[in-house]
């Protein structure tokens, strides 16, 4: 596995945990390589093929429609966002990011749920390609074991203060 993340450095045992993942079709190419990760990652930190949903949208501003939805089933422990946004001539670009990052920011903000926020917004194909592999390690990766962290630390606060 490619992930050097030292700033994942709690507990990331993804083994019993269910998780969502939504994924954007729009960049296909850069998010089937995130999703790859990111079941990669979680299956080496002890998650089952059967505990995880996978579901695809058309684009990253529908990642909250759908994560939100998953959320409020309350049959996720996790839910991970993957989308990719290339920044192109008009100002679509700063809406649909900001939408995006609105929508999964509130999922977080419910405190209930892990929640990964693998939405790469970037200026070109190539900044992308390090995103998912590069230099700049693999985000489909870290934001799956960053959900599973968040989970297990909600849990912790739970036992301490439950």
């Amino acid at each position: 596995m490619s992930l050097d993340a030292p700033h994942l450095a709690g507990h990331v045992d993804a083994s019993g945990l269910r998780i969502g993942i939504v994924v954007s079709r729009f960049n296909e190419r850069i998010t089937k390589a995130l999703l790859e990760g990111a079941l990669r990652a979680l299956k080496a930190h002890g998650a089952r093929q059967e505990d995880i949903y996978v579901s695809w949208v058309p684009g990253a501003f529908e990642l909250g429609t759908v994560a939100s939805a998953m959320a409020q089933t309350e049959r996720f422990d996790a839910i991970v966002c993957l989308g990719c946004v290339i920044r192109g001539d008009t100002a679509h670009f700063e809406y649909v990011c900001r939408g995006a990052m609105d929508a999964i920011g509130r999922i977080a903000q419910r405190g209930d749920v892990g929640v990964g926020n693998g939405v790469l917004t970037v200026d070109n194909l190539e900044q992308a390609l390090q995103r998912v592999g590069g230099s700049h390690g693999h985000k489909g990766e870290e934001a799956a074991l960053t959900a599973v962290e968040v989970v297990r630390e909600l849990r912790r606060l739970e036992r301490s203060h439950g």
